[in-house]
């Protein structure tokens, strides 16, 4: 399992706050990078999902403990 080249924690924040977030983190990343976001919005699995399908960027895994979700997005361009 690769590492996260960076990590993001957007527990406590609500849509749109963790994609909007997660935008600026993966800004930072070249591509191929991973970022590492967890968040426990409960709409944040739907928006990172489709984030990640609009920017083509690779949503690699989400792991669920509890209500905190962990998502693992590599930067493709």
């Amino acid at each position: 399992m690769p590492g996260a080249d960076l990590k993001l924690d957007c527990v406590g924040l609500f849509c749109p706050m963790p994609v909007l977030k997660t935008r600026e983190a993966m800004r930072r990343l070249e591509p191929g990078q991973i970022l590492e976001m967890t968040s426990d919005d409960p709409a944040s699995e739907a928006d990172v999902r489709s984030w990640t399908t609009r920017t083509g960027n690779e949503l690699m895994e989400i792991d669920r403990n509890g209500a905190t979700f962990r998502f693992l997005i590599r930067k493709a361009r």
